[in-house]
């Protein structure tokens, strides 16, 4: 048996419907979704990301400064564990480090990434590491939007956002696992008015993919992971060029193989699909693809990648859809499952 967790907004600030996280059993059978719990311990239980053992769940409350821990049960369920403040205002995303011993938080509004002990017991412990994401003036930020490592998890890619007092960039730091600490080796500097969001790497960890919200492009950066530096390369646009309507790109992903690159679009509610040159690392625009919902900020694949999913927000809809790598071409399934407000799912 699957599950799949599904956070969501749930405050009347974002005009959210989410109840709560909501996790879901998927049949093995027939594929069909069926809710078997619904935990809200804080309001917008938004981001989230299991340990690597896969026996916790952890989950950033967006718009506010607090993360949750939840043990995964037997069956699925989740049993809430603690729940912290880590004193950043609005953390976006979460991810384990490579030796199980830490979360790492980047905080949006907080504009910084927080290193975050884990307890054996799977609760949060201490923050061990704080690393602010400098703005132009003094005192100024640069809004850290996610924060995700190499192949190797060695390092650390912190992608910020200007919004007029910061620097648009994509920050590379090298972790130490022995004290949680990140030393920067190199930064990108986007385009001004860009609004870098969020990147996804290739399995060669050579290409990387960074998705601009308000440039509405998808850049391609080439990276050595022995220098820790990073080389742009090529820009290609997430919008049709017939379409002239505005557009705020979201999410950045790729398949198992490295072969096929997608991006969502909000406003414009689509996905595009590239094809990547295996050897340079170039991409080809292929396709889009209507969202079949208002606002698809979250995309994925489940754990085997045989099917793709796309959380549109403001639908409150996760659209399931089929990709053959091969053809470059996206299905869809018919599968059309109802959650409010999703922003996040996770797959177990």
């Amino acid at each position: 048996m699957s599950y799949a967790y599904v956070g969501c907004r749930s405050t009347k600030e974002r005009n959210a419907r989410g109840k709560g996280l909501k996790v879901y059993e998927i049949s093995e059978t027939t594929g069909d979704w069926k809710e078997i719990q619904c935990l809200k311990t804080e309001e917008n239980p938004s981001y989230q990301a299991m340990d690597l053992e896969e026996k916790y769940l952890y989950s950033v409350h967006g718009d506010f400064t607090k993360v949750s821990s939840y043990r995964i049960l037997e069956d699925g369920r989740l049993e809430a564990l603690n729940t912290i403040d880590i004193g950043g205002k609005n953390p976006v995303f979460i991810t384990p480090d490579r030796t199980n011993q830490y979360m790492v938080v980047a905080a949006l509004q907080g504009g910084a990434v927080y290193v975050i002990r884990r307890n054996e017991d799977g609760t949060l412990g201490e923050i061990v590491t704080k690393v602010c994401m400098e703005g132009k003036k003094e005192g100024a930020i640069s809004f850290a939007h996610q924060c995700i490592w190499d192949q190797k998890k060695e390092y650390l890619f912190v992608v910020t956002q200007a919004r007029l007092q910061g620097y648009g960039m994509v920050r590379v730091f090298r972790f130490d696992p022995a004290d949680g600490s990140l030393t920067a080796t190199d930064t990108y500097y986007s385009r001004e008015y860009d609004e870098p969001r969020h990147v996804s790497i290739h399995p060669n960890n050579r290409y990387v993919y960074l998705i601009n919200e308000k440039g509405n492009k998808m850049t391609f950066l080439e990276f050595d992971d022995k220098t820790g530096k990073l080389q742009a390369r090529q820009n290609l646009p997430s919008l049709p060029d017939t379409y002239t309507g505005e557009g705020q790109a979201s999410a950045s992903l790729l398949n198992k193989e490295g072969t096929i690159l997608i991006g969502s679009n909000r406003i414009h509610e689509s996905i595009v699909v590239y094809r990547i040159d295996q050897q340079t690392g170039y991409m080809k625009e292929l396709d889009y693809y209507p969202a079949l919902g208002l606002t698809p900020r979250f995309i994925t694949f489940n754990k085997d990648y045989s099917k793709f999913y796309m959380a549109n927000e403001d639908s409150d809809t996760i659209v399931e859809m089929k990709l053959d790598s091969d053809k470059g071409l996206m299905e869809y399934t018919g599968r059309i499952i109802p959650t409010e407000s999703p922003v996040c799912i996770t797959f177990k």
